[in-house]
């Protein structure tokens, strides 16, 4: 889906880069429609290389932008909504990637009418390979959904959720790359203790975790197949297994979720 008018980004982080990047090599935008505004001027600036603009302002972003993704730190976003507070335009829809920021908030902030959607990409999103869960204000139309999605998709996938579901998914999704970094680095260490060199450790335990994903997604098949499908009865991936389980894997990875998900809640108020 190609997107029409200016997608205006404030903060040009990764995050924020990354996304406008991943439109114009997706060709939903050009490069000229990209307008950026960050605190750090330089950041915004890079938008230069590949045809964007760079707004003086965070008022004169929000002037130009038809479509405005809010890219701060959770604990800037007051601060920068109220630089956008008289200069937005009636008609562009906000996006919003802050964790944890609610809608409501946004639109006590910018006003009830303003058109919001809250979503929650995570850093996979810098190589195309994000997975972003997204909510809609109820004001929002099909066409703000649709918009949403396309921005999303050029960066990865994309799923429709209820914002209530959202603490879920940045507990999943959002934080979880840093689970599977975490695994990938116990791993490494484990291998060192049974004698591999730390370099090969490493490259071997990250291209476990690439191919073991890649297989994941190409095979359209659940993980628990995929599991079983490894897991000969009476072999060394079992012997592995029945120690994760007798330590309660599933247990510990939920209550590091809970965690996740309570920290978001927070965040919001």
């Amino acid at each position: 889906m190609a997107i029409s008018g200016v997608v205006g980004f404030l903060g040009f982080g990764n995050m924020g880069e990354a996304i406008a990047r991943g439109l114009v090599r997706a060709r939903a935008i050009e490069g000229r429609q990209v307008l950026a505004y960050d605190v750090d001027p330089a950041k915004a600036q890079r938008a230069a290389t590949f045809g964007g603009g760079a707004a003086a302002s965070a008022a004169d972003l929000a002037r130009g932008a038809d479509t405005l993704l809010l890219a701060p730190k959770p604990q800037d976003m007051r601060a920068a909504l109220e630089s956008l507070r008289g200069a937005l335009r009636p008609q562009t829809l906000v996006i919003s990637i802050a964790a944890g920021i609610s809608t409501g908030f946004i639109q006590e902030m910018l006003g009830a009418q303003t058109r919001v959607v809250r979503a929650m990409p995570n850093t996979p999103a810098l190589v195309g390979a994000g997975a972003t869960g997204f909510a809609p204000s109820k004001n929002c139309t099909h066409a703000d959904a649709a918009t949403a999605r396309a921005i999303f998709e050029a960066i990865g996938i994309a799923e429709q959720v209820d914002e209530a579901q959202l603490d879920a998914v940045t507990a999943l999704s959002g934080s979880g790359p840093a689970y599977y970094f975490a695994f990938v680095e116990a791993s490494a260490l484990a291998a060192e203790g049974l004698g591999l060199p730390a370099a090969q450790a490493g490259r071997l335990a990250a291209q476990t975790l690439y191919g073991a994903g890649l297989l994941l997604h190409d095979s359209g098949e659940p993980a628990g197949t995929l599991r079983e499908r490894v897991t000969s009865k009476g072999g060394t991936t079992a012997a592995a297994l029945a120690i994760f389980a007798a330590r309660d894997l599933a247990g510990t990875v939920r209550a590091g979720m809970d965690a996740a998900a309570a920290r978001s809640k927070e965040l919001g108020q």
